[in-house]
């Protein structure tokens, strides 16, 4: 659990400010769960250059309740929480300095935005809050007052946790909570989760993650883990100590972390995406004729797909449907590789193009009419799906046939905006597994639509 929180004081010296305003959203990590906003008597003079930049002058604040007043709500809502400010070091300077007046020894872990910010989203002109944001597209209201800028860096917080695909800010989260000494059953590990669409982590007692997979409904999916008794379940029901998650809204976009940040973490119980999940591809090549062959192969890293598939059968039905579609000869096209799926035409078939009554110009015409329609090589194109709420929306980007990456938007202009869009995207690397996840998701037509550019 996060406590993400600004604060607003009077000015003047190191360690002599008082607070003026204080904001505390608890965010589990998907959404807030409890808040605590006041205005504060600070019981001193507040600086005119402040009163300037936050509207709060002295007047407001003389019916406002003194620190110790607000102290005990302050504990309790930051209670066994990592606190989360834009500049944490200012702000947690103050709020210790506040219980040290009252003499109380307050600590909490805590996480720097700015930092954050440094690492995950690199080459801002800026990093402070206004600016940041403004680049990102996230919508702010109520500039330099502690609800305004607490809520721009929970939904800051909320990207940043998106953009950590090796999970760093998570697996930090399970060793505090591993300081604590708790042992949760596998039982209350499944009723935290939800019955959402996304990933899910599986760690172990140091942090580390044994286990990355997704779901349309993680409970369940877990649940199954948790129940089977499979050897890598059994294995996994030994070790897990915590579940963390990652709600997406698109199944495309869990496609796509789920088959990225496997190969990136290399959790132990994943074996099996480590290597390509498309083994089977599609590739081009003339024969003694001159005329374009449509080859289906063990798929080799050396050369250029046409597409890839996970299964002999899934190629197969593939290619029949290419080779109908655009009327191409079934006899110079099929698996090469495994006889024991050849295509099953192959020998005796033309499917209305005989190759004896045309040249090898006009048949490759049909051919390299495929080719255009095939794939987003040189496309530029935003796919647009679900997200991870009602109100929001999840934006896939393609700029010259390469993945980009994803984002989440709310507004309109952020998704219009192509400079915007590509400061709030989550990049990810476009290889031949992402290339494929997509152009298989878009062929089954889930996506809610796609914008060119």
């Amino acid at each position: 659990m996060y406590a993400i929180l600004d604060i607003e004081t009077t000015g003047g010296q190191y360690n002599e400010e008082g607070i003026t305003e204080i904001a505390i959203y608890k965010f589990d990590g998907h959404e807030v769960v409890d808040q605590f906003i006041s205005l504060v008597n600070p019981e001193k003079a507040i600086q005119p250059f402040v009163v300037k930049l936050t509207g709060i002058n002295n007047a407001m604040l003389s019916s406002a309740p003194k620190f110790y007043e607000i102290a005990k709500r302050i504990i309790e809502i930051t209670d066994d929480c990592i606190i989360v400010a834009h500049n944490a070091q200012f702000d947690y300077r103050i709020l210790r300095t506040e219980f040290t007046r009252l003499g109380y020894d307050y600590q909490r872990k805590n996480l720097c935005t700015v930092e954050l910010s440094k690492k995950l989203i690199p080459d801002q002109v800026s990093y402070s809050l206004g600016k940041l944001v403004r680049a990102l597209g996230i919508p702010m209201a109520d500039r330099h007052r502690a609800t305004g800028d607490a809520m721009a860096t929970v939904k800051l917080f909320k990207m940043l946790l998106a953009k950590d695909l090796e999970k760093e800010i998570v697996k930090s989260f399970v060793k505090t909570e591993i300081e604590k000494g708790l042992t949760p059953k596998l039982l209350d590990i499944v009723s935290k989760l939800p019955s959402t669409t996304g990933i899910y982590y599986i760690h172990k007692e140091n942090g580390d993650l044994i286990y990355i997979g997704k779901s349309r409904n993680i409970k369940k999916r877990v649940n199954q883990h948790f129940t089977g008794s499979s050897s890598k379940s059994k294995k996994i029901q030994l070790e897990v100590f915590d579940v963390t998650y990652e709600e997406t809204g698109s199944e495309l976009i869990a496609l796509l972390k789920e088959a990225e940040e496997i190969k990136i973490n290399k959790p132990k119980y994943n074996r099996s995406l480590k290597k390509t999940i498309f083994p089977w591809s599609l590739y081009q090549e003339k024969d003694l004729n001159g005329y374009i062959a449509l080859r289906i192969q063990k798929t080799d890293a050396r050369k250029k797909e046409l597409a890839s598939f996970s299964s002999p059968a899934e190629a197969q039905s593939v290619l029949f449907k290419i080779t109908d579609s655009y009327q191409l000869c079934q006899k110079i096209n099929g698996l090469e590789t495994v006889k024991s799926h050849c295509f099953p035409y192959e020998l005796n078939q033309c499917n209305g193009a005989c190759i004896q009554k045309e040249s090898s110009e006009e048949y490759n015409i049909r051919v390299e009419s495929f080719f255009e329609n095939n794939e987003y090589q040189k496309q530029n194109m935003i796919i647009i799906d679900r997200g991870r709420n009602i109100q929001e929306r999840s934006a896939i980007l393609i700029e010259d046939g390469i993945f980009k990456g994803y984002a989440f938007f709310d507004l309109n202009y952020q998704v219009n905006n192509i400079d915007i869009l590509k400061n709030i995207i989550i990049p990810m690397k476009s290889n031949r597994d992402s290339k494929n996840i997509i152009l298989s998701y878009l062929k089954k037509k889930k996506v809610l639509k796609t914008l060119s550019f």
